[in-house]
């Protein structure tokens, strides 16, 4: 009874043992392919519970999730042969866990290092194509989605998938830093003097035109009142010939008052003339008889 017991025994824990090395469990963070003798057999697995055949298969996981690789700054030279340091991560994850398993041997470590001489080239031939100005300022969008779409293709290759490229920061190594600012601050003091000059240019062509607007305007206004002057005297020989035509004696006596008054009307002034003399004809006329 005891021996049939102890028998049982052995066997239930036998089962178990054999249950025990037969399933696997998949969840939704894993990727998992099954191995026959180190033959891929089956992949694609769903999460859950799932079997093997003890010792003959053996299960590999991998990290579904996305995986980050944070690299120290690359060194790369712009298109006019500036050299400057990029600092950089990328964002990645397995997608085809047979692919990835095939090309790196299911290691991580190896994929990593492919990868990172994948994204390394992509940032050197990037940067390659362009000019300093253009890689550390307006393109940089555009920039890193050229590296991400370059070197995605190649990543493939390996059963993963580039999810995210981003560029933290573009400096000039230390040997070259001081040069290129001193050329960036001889472009703007060449920009500024530009400037000023365009602006004393503009500033002479305003002063030749408001100088010419104004000559102009004298000259029309002096014009003017030349014609109304000419105008004015004509209107007056008229009146003064209309007057003289009426009564000549008026005109005569006008005439004498104001040279009278023309002559000796400031003071201190001394006219020595002959008292009868026709310039003082209607001063001795005091009845203004002739």
């Amino acid at each position: 009874m005891n021996n049939t017991r102890f028998g049982a025994l052995v066997i239930v824990g036998l089962a178990l043992v054999v249950v025990g090395l037969s399933a696997f469990t998949v969840n939704e963070r894993e990727l998992a392919l099954k191995l026959r003798f180190g033959e891929i057999r089956q992949t694609n697995y769903e999460p859950g519970l799932k079997w093997k055949i003890p010792l003959i298969e053996t299960v590999v996981k991998f990290p579904r999730r996305i995986l980050k690789i944070d690299d120290a700054p690359q060194e790369v030279f712009t298109l006019d042969r500036q050299n400057m340091t990029v600092d950089f991560f990328v964002k990645w994850k397995i997608v085809d866990e047979e692919k990835f398993y095939t090309s790196t041997g299911g290691l991580q470590r190896v994929a990593v290092d492919r990868l990172r001489e994948i994204i390394k080239n992509s940032v050197v031939t990037e940067f390659g194509k362009r000019s300093t100005k253009d890689a550390i300022s307006v393109e940089r969008m555009e920039l890193m989605r050229d590296m991400l779409a370059l070197a995605r293709p190649t990543a493939e290759g390996l059963g993963v998938e580039l999810v995210d490229f981003r560029v933290k920061q573009v400096e000039f190594v230390a040997r070259v830093r001081e040069s290129v600012y001193e050329q960036m601050r001889a472009e703007r003091q060449q920009l500024a003097t530009q400037t000023r000059a365009e602006g004393r240019e503009a500033a002479a062509l305003i002063s030749s035109t408001a100088e010419k607007e104004r000559t102009v305007i004298l000259a029309d206004a002096n014009r003017e009142s030349q014609i109304i002057r000419g105008e004015g005297d004509a209107r007056a020989a008229e009146i003064y010939a209309d007057a003289f035509n009426k009564d000549p004696e008026f005109y005569a006596f006008y005439r004498s008052i104001n040279a009278y008054k023309n002559s000796i009307g400031t003071e201190g002034d001394v006219l020595v003339l002959d008292p009868n003399n026709e310039f003082f004809r209607y001063l001795n006329q005091s009845d203004g008889q002739q």
